[in-house]
């Protein structure tokens, strides 16, 4: 059949979520069902801002908040549109390159092929971090990820198939898993490039070699990877390929006094993964209850 759908400012995203929850402990309070657990609820209004406060709310009121476990209302259905247990998520980190070319833009007639082009030296910055499959090729950066258990892999073996189908509707003449499943490959690291810019295209192009390249990166991180050792380990990729690294905008001496200078800024906080294993007795309470609340 088809889909009722409520569109309404975070009519999912997540006051359907806290509407549920809220609406179940009702619904056993009126059938007189006593509880057989303690339930606590923290609501966090933030997280689309990055959640600032939440950090500082944990902690403050650490004594309050300490449980057995944490269940997240969060989070889409399986491709497949049947509900799912989620059993982690990757973490994050982002980031902000510059390469620096010329001063000022120069006419690619007088000076292309001399003066060197940004946009040509980054291209090749970010190939040197990523392979066609997707594969980070910065050394040591796959030293910390955690192989999955027994469990984990039958969970990803006996999940509906929705690759063809996703391929098909996004327009995607292949992907870069080779004949790996999305699900597989969530549960390792990613190098996304979330945005490129330098020069001009189309009608606005000129013929110029551009004064700077930037690009906007993030990296999603799995178990049991750690935010600061994955900076090191990208910065240090960085000057293996003869980049001399700056936090602000370069000045003329520093530009002077190396043939490749980038700015790099890492964004604000950022967060590692988290992974629950899926045969503790609570994960497999949760996935009894809801096996049994939605029929399968």
């Amino acid at each position: 059949g088809g889909e009722s759908r409520i569109y309404a400012r975070s009519a999912s995203d997540d006051k359907s979520p806290i509407v549920a929850m809220l609406r179940a402990i009702d619904a056993l309070a009126a059938a007189g069902v006593p509880r057989s657990v303690n339930l606590k609820f923290f609501l966090e209004g933030e997280e689309e801002a990055g959640s600032p406060h939440l950090h500082q709310m944990l902690s403050r009121h650490a004594d309050l908040l300490r449980a057995d476990v944490w269940l997240f209302g969060d989070g889409p259905v399986h491709q497949s549109r049947r509900p799912q247990v989620v059993f982690g998520v990757r973490g994050v980190i982002g980031a902000e390159l510059t390469v620096y070319g010329p001063r000022r833009a120069l006419h690619s007639g007088h000076y292309g092929n001399w003066a060197p082009n940004p946009a040509a030296m980054l291209a090749t910055l970010l190939a040197s971090m990523r392979a066609p499959d997707g594969r980070i090729t910065i050394a040591g950066f796959y030293d910390d990820v955690a192989p999955i258990g027994a469990a984990e892999r039958d969970a990803l073996r006996s999940a509906p198939r929705v690759d063809d189908a996703l391929r098909r509707e996004l327009l995607l003449g292949s992907t870069e898993a080779g004949d790996a499943t999305v699900g597989e490959r969530v549960m390792l690291p990613a190098l996304n490039v979330r945005g490129l810019r330098s020069g001009a295209i189309g009608a606005a192009a000129t013929n110029a070699v551009p004064a700077d390249a930037r690009a906007s990166l993030d990296f999603r991180l799995v178990a049991d990877q750690r935010v600061e050792r994955v900076r090191q380990l990208v910065e240090a990729h960085v000057r293996s390929q003869g980049y001399h690294v700056v936090r602000a905008d370069a000045t003329p001496e520093e530009r002077l006094a190396h043939p490749k200078v980038l700015r790099l800024e890492w964004d604000p906080g950022g967060y590692p993964a988290t992974r629950t294993s899926m045969t503790l007795p609570a994960s497999r309470a949760v996935v009894r209850a809801v096996e049994e609340a939605v029929g399968g």
